[in-house]
């Protein structure tokens, strides 16, 4: 969530071989984050990257202080995350996790929720919530014409007739 000073990335799918590597899959399966970064969080316990190698199934990650096969399998199903100032930004990315938690305003200012969730698929969509209504509003340029996700503020200028839901 905004603000986070850790960003959840993946998590540890299984073990590889007997010197306690672990599989990796990121949300974003073209992520190069685990390439570059020298720490992550297991668990939420600090882990230093020993060694690091994307494959066509997921990330192969060497941690130090896990040696063994037994140690690697305790650490299935865990969470990684990573350090968010280790992220690279472009000027104008934003993170989809920082937008959860913004309010939502028309482009006149009339207010119109606040982003609760983002729904991933083929086309994202901002899950906003405003009282007991709730609308999915895809997020595209055409629809989210300003982001501020310093102020909490995502500017959405939506199609005639989306359709609204009640909690």
């Amino acid at each position: 969530m905004r603000g986070d000073p850790r960003l959840e990335i993946g998590g540890i799918a299984r073990a590889h071989g007997i010197r306690g590597e672990v599989v990796v899959h990121t949300h974003d399966p073209d992520s190069k984050i685990l390439g570059e970064v020298e720490t992550i969080w297991v668990g939420g316990v600090e882990r230093k990257i020993a060694k690091a190698r994307g494959t066509h199934r997921g990330w192969l990650l060497a941690l130090d202080g896990i040696a063994t096969r037994n140690d690697a399998e305790a650490l299935q199903g865990q969470v990684v995350e990573v350090d968010r100032s280790a992220l690279d930004l472009a000027e104008g990315e934003v993170l989809l996790d920082d937008l959860v938690g913004c309010k939502v305003v028309l482009s006149d200012g009339t207010p119109w929720g606040t982003i609760a969730a983002i729904e991933l698929g083929p086309q994202d969509l901002l899950v906003i919530h405003d009282g007991d209504i709730e609308r999915l509003l895809p997020f595209v340029d055409q629809f989210v014409s300003h982001i501020d996700v310093a102020a909490g503020l995502v500017t959405v200028d939506p199609p005639p007739g989306l359709p609204e839901s009640r909690k």
